[in-house]
């Protein structure tokens, strides 16, 4: 019979862990798909190692088997060999099998990766690997289904499932991955998720990864989906932790598995399977904890209860409302390098006296370190009655590091973020320390906004929404302007609200940046950097060892002459108003850096930008 008909007769017991059992075992941490070419016998045993404990399901090698994860082991052009060969693997242990055995080409899920080429990919590009991959794994003819696994998101889940019905006949398989029982990241239900895509045509609808047979049975407890869907469970061992080397490992005990085998059958699943740190001793600890084969109904309720998203607390932004019809002055600080903070709220009260519309807060800019910005933050706000606007970088956070910082500044009432990659941290005070980068400038815009639906990094309430309006950064001195704008509509994409670019010493820049917005049709708040010079040396330093800024040779030489007249301040100034007058040409925002906490020049120029709005009005 097939396996269609096989999953209407009876519960079937699926295998385990390929890649952590490779990882464990055998000492292999490299692409584990490869060695279907490099070391096939190893993963024959593995095969026939879980057909040997009885199961009735077993996986292809080929998990991350597609041209994007393959990429970065340079193997790129061997998806066809590499999964082709999987699949050989797989039916000649099933060939060897004293039971009926049924394969499932496995094709894993890509959003949440970090490796950047698939970062970076495309929708377009998504569909065209997995299509390759899926073709190199239907032109063997010895599948019996296909498995689209620990899938995160579910509009990628539901695109895979569209492309793999359209090219195929044979039985589909969808687990979705959550990082909290019963919802995904996003905060979709597990209910809604597997009915939707038993709706769209999967044959059978479940999860792996992740959680233990714990969590992942309460996710299967009064579940409200149509009584016709299948259901599996593939889950992990337990949680993962680390040996005396730092490995991670797994020691989740398979009489564990024993015990839930026929709890999860009672729940009303047909496939039970394992996933990450389980072995061939936890598939055959399944077999012996099922009291029967016999399918058991689920409740099988229509009604799926619906996602409830909560309404955002609501916040001023009076700077966004401005910069709609007013000329609009930030001005960026660096939080002090020691404790003597006085001279530094003295500075922001003047710029506050003065009419700034908002205080960016650098995160230990240059890779130097300051005191935490999130506390300047707070203090201005809570203390003078400043907006500050936190810069946060991906460079000193690591997810969990982000995501509670988040949390913390809501809960101040700082609502006003700007996402930035930051300077790589060998440039700083301590050229030992290592850069983080978890997520890019744009994952982060992202997760920020996330937060605002009132869902939080695993999918579950906050039981209160955010109200987080994110800027991206952007650098108009680069040399194709007209190009890299593109970087701004893919911010916006992911949620920006506004950009704040770079210090700009060239209107030429700035009319290119202006004219590339126009041709694109952007509409998004825009603040252009603008940085006086205090001296000829710290124009060159800027022009000369600053990545991203270059100085024009006419203001080098405006400098160079100004330190033999003596005015260096004064022309510093006079330049940094034209450019003030060139921006406001073209765009309302106006972003000032302060240079070395010169409070009475930003002051100059802050009371520039708020006396165009007075002639306006006359």
């Amino acid at each position: 019979m097939d396996l269609r008909q096989a999953l209407q007769q009876r519960v079937l017991v699926a295998d385990g862990a390929m890649g952590t059992l490779l990882y464990g075992n055998y000492g292999i941490s490299s692409a584990f798909e490869n060695l279907n070419l490099t070391h096939p016998d190893t993963i024959l045993r593995v095969h026939e190692s879980y057909i040997s404990a009885g199961a009735d399901v077993i996986q292809t090698n080929t998990y991350a088997a597609n041209r994007l994860k393959l990429t970065r082991y340079d193997l790129q052009d061997q998806v066809a060999a590499i999964n082709q060969a999987a699949v050989k693997l797989a039916a000649q242990a099933r060939a060897r099998a004293d039971h009926p055995v049924y394969i499932l080409g496995t094709i894993g899920g890509l959003a949440g990766d970090t490796d950047q080429t698939v970062l970076q990919a495309t929708t377009t590009e998504i569909a065209a690997s997995l299509t390759e991959q899926l073709t190199a794994l239907l032109a063997t003819g010895q599948l019996d289904g296909i498995l689209l696994e620990t899938y995160y998101d579910l509009p990628e889940l539901l695109a895979a499932l569209k492309l793999v019905k359209a090219q195929t006949d044979l039985p589909v398989m969808t687990n979705v991955s959550m990082l909290a029982p019963g919802v995904l990241r996003d905060g979709t239900t597990f209910a809604a998720a597997v009915t939707q895509l038993a709706a769209a045509g999967a044959d059978v609808v479940g999860t792996n990864c992740r959680l233990g047979p714990y969590y992942l049975a309460q996710s299967f407890e009064n579940l409200a989906v149509p009584a016709d869907v299948k259901l599996a469970v593939y889950p992990n061992s337990g949680l993962p932790g680390t040996d005396q080397d730092g490995q991670v490992v797994y020691d989740g005990e398979p009489s564990y598995f024993e015990e839930y085998a026929e709890r999860f059958r009672q729940l009303g699943l047909n496939l039970i399977g394992g996933c990450c740190g389980t072995t061939p001793m936890h598939t055959a600890a399944l077999v012996r904890g099922l009291n029967s084969r016999t399918i058991v109904a689920h409740a099988g309720q229509t009604s799926v209860p619906e996602t409830t998203q909560l309404a955002p607390t609501i916040g001023r932004h009076t700077f966004l409302q401005k910069v709609a019809t007013q000329k609009t002055a930030l001005v960026e600080l660096d939080p002090p390098k020691d404790f003597a903070t006085t001279k530094f709220f003295k500075g922001a009260q003047r710029l506050k006296a003065a009419g700034v519309d908002g205080i960016t807060l650098s995160d230990n800019s240059l890779a130097t370190v300051r005191i935490a910005n999130a506390t300047i933050a707070a203090e201005l706000k809570l203390t003078y009655g400043i907006t500050p606007i936190v810069h946060l970088t991906t460079r000193d956070h690591n997810l969990i590091g982000l995501q509670s910082e988040i949390m913390g500044l809501h809960s101040l009432g700082i609502e006003d973020i700007l996402a930035v990659t930051g300077d790589p941290a060998k440039l700083g005070d301590f050229p030992g320390a290592t850069s983080v980068g978890d997520v890019r400038s744009v994952e982060l815009i992202k997760l920020i906004k996330q937060f605002n639906s009132g869902i939080g990094p695993t999918g579950k309430s906050l039981k209160q929404a955010t109200d987080f309006r994110v800027a991206g950064a952007f650098n108009p001195n680069a040399y194709r302007t007209n190009v890299s704008t593109k970087s701004i509509e893919r911010k916006i994409s992911y949620g920006c609200d506004y950009i704040i670019t770079q210090p700009v010493f060239d209107l030429a820049n700035v009319a290119a940046l202006a004219d590339a917005l126009a041709t694109n049709q952007v509409d998004i708040p825009v603040f252009v950097g603008v940085m006086p010079l205090v001296s000829k040396r710290n124009a060159e330093f800027l022009h000369h060892e600053v990545h991203g800024i270059r100085l024009p040779k006419t203001v080098l030489d405006r400098m160079a002459q100004a330190e033999i007249d003596g005015n260096e301040r004064a022309v510093g100034i006079q330049i940094a108003k034209e450019l003030i007058d060139g921006i406001c040409d073209r765009f309302n925002g106006v972003h000032i850096v302060t240079p070395f906490n010169r409070f009475k020049t930003v002051l100059e120029l802050v009371n520039y930008v708020q006396a165009k709005n007075l002639t306006r009005t006359k």
